[in-house]
């Protein structure tokens, strides 16, 4: 039920966004204008958000290899349908999950972490994505990412609507307003991002270190994807997505992060490790 209340709140939480910034250029022609826009996109974040992503970083579905067999049998294992497999052309180190449901899902994996980690540790490293979807974590990330990017959009036309009107017509507008807008736009995104991935990433870990009943690998397999994520970095840079991926693909403050700290995602792996 709170998986459901989530969704709806953050659909919600767009749909008010664009109804404010709408009124704010156009009034209440400009609301109802809005309000359509909003659900043409809450509309396309459900159903399309997972392939949007994966068009964004250029991912290749595979149905065979080596990696298509470990997300297989980690799959049957958490009692799951096969996600479809997508291998992406990075250097960086590094994977994610998304889609609707277990039914409708996928994991990519990019090839930085292929070349990186042993058999062990890539099978780690599905063992938490297949939890994320197995967990039903997808959806809701994956309409954060629509609506973080959504946000970004209309911050961008709102200020290039702001500067080319007339200057009569700009001083209809609430200056305030405006700044609201543009200061604390980017920062709900990001607040948003990190109470959808927060929390679920220590949930995502451990379930899938117990799917595979091998918490070290995942452990190691986590020390040094951080390490080389903060040394390689993503080709295709997209504030929106980061929250999507096992570490964060930027290096920021833990403050600003999207993910937990690894070093208590890691210490708490092995302390999983001494209790079983």
């Amino acid at each position: 039920m709170f998986y459901y209340f989530k969704t709806i709140f953050l659909i919600t939480l767009l749909t008010a966004m664009f109804l404010f910034i709408g009124k704010l250029l156009a009034g209440e022609v400009g609301m109802y204008i809005a309000l359509g826009v909003a659900m043409i996109i809450n509309f396309i974040s459900y159903y399309f958000s997972d392939k949007i992503v994966l068009s964004y970083y250029n991912a290749k579905e595979v149905n065979s290899g080596e990696i298509y067999d470990i997300v297989k049998e980690v799959a049957f294992r958490a009692n799951i349908p096969t996600p479809k497999v997508y291998i992406i052309e990075e250097d960086q180190p590094n994977a994610f999950a998304t889609g609707r449901n277990p039914h409708h899902s996928a994991v990519a994996i990019t090839t930085g972490l292929i070349n990186l980690l042993n058999y062990d540790e890539i099978r780690g490293v599905i063992a938490h994505e297949i939890a994320h979807i197995k967990n039903r974590d997808i959806l809701i990330s994956t309409i954060a990412a629509g609506i973080a990017s959504a946000i970004s959009f209309i911050i961008d036309i709102f200020q290039w609507t702001f500067f080319f009107r007339r200057d009569n017509e700009n001083n209809n507008i609430n200056i305030f307003s405006y700044l609201l807008i543009l200061i604390l736009g980017p920062i709900i995104a990001l607040i948003i991002q990190m109470a959808v991935s927060r929390t679920r990433e220590y949930l995502a870990d451990q379930t899938g270190a117990k799917i595979i009943n091998d918490p070290i690998s995942l452990a190691k397999a986590l020390e040094k994807l951080h390490y080389y994520a903060s040394n390689i970095p993503l080709y295709k840079q997209n504030l929106a997505f980061n929250h999507l991926f096992i570490v964060n693909p930027q290096s920021l403050l833990n403050l600003f992060s999207t993910h937990p700290p690894i070093e208590e995602r890691i210490k708490r792996l092995y302390k999983l490790a001494n209790n079983r």
